[in-house]
């Protein structure tokens, strides 16, 4: 007998017999409950037979060991899952996510700056704030001088390293409107790039940015030390 090809997607009857060997108690009408109730999502085939991917299988182990172990309702690990889906990790004990915990941005330009938190998160207003630890007040000034903008209904991780920053530049008494002009020279500075991009054949985006941190910061240390 074949072995089934999880690149192409298993059968439900496939996904227990892989479910089992971990969660003893769980069964064909427990998984199709949990599709029900949006928890998973599988594909369909034309016929309409349900096709798991791999990140579906990951979802309802996710789901079943939360209710065996952390007797999480079905309510609250909906909650988790939607807050992994935006990058962050939800907290032990069924609490929300804490965008507070994510880790400190290195301390040095270089390439190493680039994806500390990633793109990929997508964080509430409130949960921007809670992770930079600024104001309302703060977020409405950064975001009237386009310092930190929205991606459609959400702040990805850059977002937090610019409210973190002009947070510490506040404490100086330098205030946003202040920093327009480092806004007036990354949006060169990306001029820049994306013409250099247009006429190469692979994508050096992320080293060309981290390039331009690092011109930029010994410019800055070479002016200041005159």
């Amino acid at each position: 007998m074949a072995k089934p090809d999880p690149a192409a997607g298993l059968s439900i009857g496939e996904v227990l017999q892989l479910l089992q060997a971990e969660f003893a108690d769980v069964t064909i009408s427990k998984i199709r409950f949990l599709e029900a109730e949006g928890l998973v999502t599988p594909a369909r085939t034309v016929s309409g037979y349900r096709k798991f991917a791999a990140a579906d299988i990951e979802r309802l182990r996710y789901v079943l060991a939360a209710q065996r172990d952390q007797y999480l309702p079905l309510r609250v690990i909906k909650e988790h899952l939607g807050a992994m889906e935006r990058g962050l990790r939800p907290t032990p004990g069924g609490r929300p996510a804490a965008p507070e915990n994510l880790p400190e941005p290195p301390g040095l330009p270089g390439a190493e700056d680039f994806g500390v938190y990633g793109t990929e998160l997508k964080l509430t207003r409130e949960e921007l704030r809670a992770a930079a630890g600024i104001t309302p007040e703060l977020l409405d000034q950064l975001e009237s001088h386009n310092l930190v903008v929205a991606r459609g209904n959400h702040y990805d991780g850059d977002a937090i390293l610019v409210a973190r920053t002009a947070a510490e530049f506040a404490e100086y008494g330098i205030e946003p409107r202040h920093l327009r002009p480092f806004r007036t020279a990354a949006d060169r500075e990306v001029g820049l790039i994306e013409q250099v991009i247009s006429q190469r054949r692979d994508d050096k985006t992320q080293e060309l940015a981290a390039l331009a941190v690092r011109l930029h910061a010994a410019l800055v240390r070479s002016r200041l030390a005159r």
